[in-house]
C-alpha cells in the first residue's frame, strides 16, 4: 500500500492524494501460507498411500511364493477357514495382530467370531 500523490484529471478537476493498494488483487500474499500448506499436504498424503499400497504388495506377493513362515515382511495367510475353532484363531491373531488383521473383521479384538 503506498500514499498516490494528487493529481488534475483531463477536464481540469483535482483529485486528492489518498492511500492506494498497488497490489494486483487477484493474487495476496495473505494466503500463500494456506496454498503451501495445502500443497505440503496433499504430497504427504501421497507418499504415505503410495508406501502403504507398496507394502500391501509386497506382502501379497511375498504370501503367494509358498513359503509358509511368518517373518516381518512375509506374513501367512489365513482366513477363519483354515481355523477349527475360534481360540485357535484368536490364538493366532493374538500372536501377531499386524500379519492377522483379517480375522478380525469388525476391529474389535475379537478374531472369528463365526466360529464356535
Amino acid at each position: 500500500m503506498g500514499y498516490r500523490r494528487g493529481y488534475y484529471r483531463k477536464d481540469g478537476t483535482y483529485v486528492q492524494g489518498h492511500f492506494a493498494n498497488n497490489r494486483s488483487k487477484s493474487f495476496s500474499s495473505k494466503n500463500n501460507g494456506c496454498v503451501i500448506l495445502t500443497l505440503v499436504f496433499i504430497a504427504f498424503s501421497s507418499i504415505i498411500s503410495c508406501s502403504e499400497s507398496s507394502d500391501s504388495t509386497n506382502d501379497i506377493t511375498n504370501s503367494g511364493s509358498g513359503s509358509g513362515s511368518s517373518s516381518s515382511s512375509n506374513c501367512p495367510t489365513k482366513t477363519c477357514g483354515d481355523f477349527a475353532t475360534r481360540a485357535q484363531a484368536q490364538a493366532a491373531y493374538n500372536s501377531n495382530k499386524s500379519c492377522y488383521k483379517n480375522l478380525d473383521a469388525d476391529g474389535d479384538g475379537i478374531a472369528c467370531e463365526n466360529l464356535k
